[in-house]
């Protein structure tokens, strides 16, 4: 089955996915914030992804599983200094490359590969849409709570611009 077969390449190959998505970094200069990091560190923060993606086609979307590692994700990368904006961008460059993947070495097979290929693809696409949510979440939250207590910004001030409920964990 392809599926069983991904999941193995996910969380045997995460290196090598996380090799792929440091060169479309490279290649993509409005990610100023990653482009400043050497290579190795960019593999190290990628390679993560790829093992929770398995563990999700493997198990099923698990919401609290995927905001957890999002949501912190989230909170790391402003606390950082990055821009939200290249954090999502990164984040899409990685389903980039797993589609790809995906597209290049299973779906030319045969027809039945193909179909069954093209059935992981949605699944693929929905943990990374749902990555994306609760890093925003996560991200926001960082930037709220900080507001808050280091920069004194009222309450009220902050919930007129902060209409989310967060993650608050």
């Amino acid at each position: 089955m392809v599926e069983g077969t991904i999941i193995d390449t996910l969380n045997l190959k995460s290196r090598d996915f996380a090799v792929k998505w440091k060169n479309a970094i490279r290649k993509a200069s409005q990610l100023k914030h990653y482009n400043a990091l050497d290579d190795d560190t960019l593999i190290r923060a990628d390679a993560p992804f790829y093992p929770l993606l398995a563990r999700t086609l493997d198990r099923g979307i698990d919401r609290s599983l995927i905001g957890d590692f999002f949501v912190k994700l989230g909170k790391d990368r402003m606390r950082d200094g990055y821009p939200v904006s290249e954090v999502i961008y990164a984040i899409n460059l990685s389903q980039q490359i797993v589609i790809e993947y995906l597209l290049s070495e299973y779906a030319p097979e045969n027809a039945m590969q193909m179909y069954q290929t093209m059935g992981v693809v949605p699944k693929v696409a929905e943990f990374f849409l749902l990555g994306s949510f609760y890093l925003t979440k996560g991200f926001l939250e960082a930037t709220y709570t900080t507001m808050s207590s280091n920069d004194k910004v009222s309450e009220e001030f902050l919930k007129k611009y902060f209409k989310d409920d967060f993650f608050f964990k």
